[in-house]
């Protein structure tokens, strides 16, 4: 099993995000739940290209304070939205025996939904725990109604299990 933190850089993880305190407070038990039980932590950064603000030497574009890799966690870039448009990382992840992979981070309805799609078409069983992704409100739903939509309609039964914090947490510690 591998945990995947999606994009938790600081230009996006403030309390804009629909249900913040949860979000940063799961995502933070999950990456420690992993490290404590030897389970493989691997991080994203977006990288929206130079100029943008949200490239490499941008502030907004470092990890968030609250869930900073530990030496010796792989950390991956991306130009676009899923994770799996990294050739290492795709190359890395078709290497695996073990096809779990749980899949925290922002933002729900770009980088999460992308990333689980192209997990699942790869063969991966998607986990989802409830309360690990975010994203904000947009012209045309709130950052709750987008969250809702993608974990309790689209994803679960159809790309992904989306399950209980509690029941990830066990999951990870067997």
């Amino acid at each position: 099993m591998i945990l995947l933190v999606v994009d938790v850089q600081k230009g996006i993880t403030d309390n804009r995000l629909y249900a913040f305190d949860t979000f940063i407070e799961n995502t933070a038990r999950l990456i420690d739940t992993a490290r404590k039980n030897n389970v493989e932590v691997i991080y994203f950064q977006h990288d929206d290209g130079p100029g943008t603000g949200f490239s490499v030497g941008d502030r907004d574009y470092e990890m968030a304070d609250q869930v900073m890799p530990a030496a010796g966690e792989k950390v991956f870039v991306k130009t676009i939205n899923t994770c799996f448009g990294n050739k290492a990382f795709a190359e890395y992840m078709e290497s695996q025996e073990d096809k779990r992979l749980v899949i925290i981070g922002l933002q729900t309805n770009f980088c999460i939904d992308a990333t689980v799609k192209s997990a699942f078409e790869r063969g991966f069983r998607v986990i989802i725990p409830e309360g690990t992704n975010s994203t904000f409100d947009n012209d045309y739903m709130t950052g709750e109604t987008t969250y809702r939509y993608y974990n309790h309609m689209m994803w679960p039964g159809r790309f992904a299990e989306c399950i209980p914090m509690e029941e990830a947490v066990r999951l990870i510690e067997k």
